[in-house]
């Protein structure tokens, strides 16, 4: 089996470990101006929405396309679920595996939001799709940021030419996330 026949593979595990019925991703444009009060803003925003909801913002740069952050989901409710997270909230664990790190500051370098322009990709777990709207009306829905650029992530990740000329870019990603279970 080729390396790149591992993404139907993959795929099929994602979905026996996880239903993702109740996880919503979307990709926005936006200006940040200061980091800290769009937290505060987007937080208010889930409290009054739905506060049992889970969601977490990221740089697009650095995601490799939607089943890059599916996979980052599942493994991260995944070690909630066996009692291995290594952090202490879902969103913040969603960041850690998405980018393969197992220090939050790290993760946070590498997919935290930052002040100016930015592509942003939206994590939502068990939110109500009316949040997609709250969203809205800070940053402008545009699903394309979720597309992998490759030159880019390849710099973030410190991935080589070599690596890539066997495998796709998502899937490089997605098995560092998978070397953090085996790391454990």
């Amino acid at each position: 089996m080729s390396e790149r026949d591992n993404s139907a593979i993959i795929k099929e595990y994602n979905k026996e470990l996880v239903d993702l019925d109740n996880v919503e991703i979307a990709g926005f444009k936006g200006d940040i101006k200061n980091v800290s009060q769009t937290l505060n803003d987007i937080e208010n925003i889930r409290n009054s929405c739905c506060d049992v909801g889970i969601i977490q913002l990221m740089d697009a740069k650095s995601i490799a396309g939607r089943k890059h952050l599916e996979h980052g989901v599942v493994h991260a409710m995944k070690a909630f679920e066996r009692g291995e997270n290594l952090a202490n909230d879902l969103g913040i664990e969603v960041l850690l595996r998405t980018s393969a790190q197992r220090q939050i500051s790290k993760a946070f370098d590498i997919l935290g939001l930052k002040e100016g322009e930015m592509d942003i990709a939206v994590v939502m777990i068990d939110c109500p799709d009316y949040f997609i709207d709250e969203l809205s009306k800070y940053f402008s829905r545009d699903d394309s940021v979720l597309e992998a650029d490759e030159s880019i992530l390849k710099e973030i990740y410190d991935i080589p030419d070599k690596e890539l000329s066997n495998i796709y870019i998502t899937d490089v990603l997605i098995d560092k996330t998978t070397k953090l279970i085996v790391d454990s």
